[in-house]
């Protein structure tokens, strides 16, 4: 008896289902910049209890969702907050290395070379802009103060008229702030009822999108 064809199984395929983490990267955005902007405000001192917030918030808040932006194929959002969510990283690292975290300070310590850190951050933040144009006018209004806080924060740690700078950072951080609490609420509450009931803005319509690395 000749012996019987072995049978192939089709090869199973499981996806996993991801939600949108839109929202929780902005609110994390949104937290770390309102805690920040109080201190430059002068409502709270210090930024020892600052750095809670930008760790979990503006760093891994950001990063999580980035990661999973990466996995649904969401270019802008895993690039951008990918972006943020590693610069509050460094942020938090650079406060707890002032505050002596990791031992003393040598004399060859510069923390200016954080304000090297926000100028390369604004000319990437530029692009990025450009980007968020074709996304909705929230974001876009959240890109063009990003490019106002950059350059800011450079020219204070410079030493460039702080008092102005610091001055212009804070109520800029705090209006991204505000801006980014609206845009998360905005993407949650529209996810989840699946339909617009709080609306973010058409986008500006200024550049057309192309087929480019699909």
């Amino acid at each position: 008896m000749s012996a019987s064809p072995s049978v192939v199984q089709p090869a199973s395929e499981t996806k996993i289902l991801m939600s949108d983490p839109t929202a929780l990267g902005v609110f994390g955005l949104a937290i770390v910049t309102l805690v920040a902007a109080s201190q430059k405000l002068g409502w709270t001192s210090g930024t020892t209890f600052v750095l809670p917030w930008a760790l979990f918030l503006g760093a891994g808040a950001q990063l999580w969702a980035s990661t999973v932006d990466f996995k649904k194929n969401n270019y802008f959002g895993a690039i951008v907050l990918g972006v943020y969510g590693l610069f509050w990283m460094g942020v938090a690292l650079h406060w707890a290395i002032a505050q002596g975290w990791f031992g003393p300070l040598d004399g060859a310590a510069d923390p200016r070379q954080f304000a090297f850190a926000c100028i390369g951050y604004g000319i990437f933040s530029f692009f990025i802009m450009i980007a968020s144009f074709e996304t909705n006018k929230v974001f876009a209004a959240i890109l063009v103060l990003i490019n106002l806080l950059f350059p800011s924060l450079a020219l204070s740690i410079l030493g460039i008229n702080p008092a102005f700078f610091s001055g212009v950072a804070a109520v800029v951080e705090l209006l991204i702030s505000l801006l980014g609490f609206y845009a998360a609420g905005a993407i949650f509450l529209n996810g989840f009822f699946g339909r617009v009931l709080v609306p973010l803005g058409a986008p500006l319509g200024l550049i057309r999108k192309g087929s480019y690395g699909k």
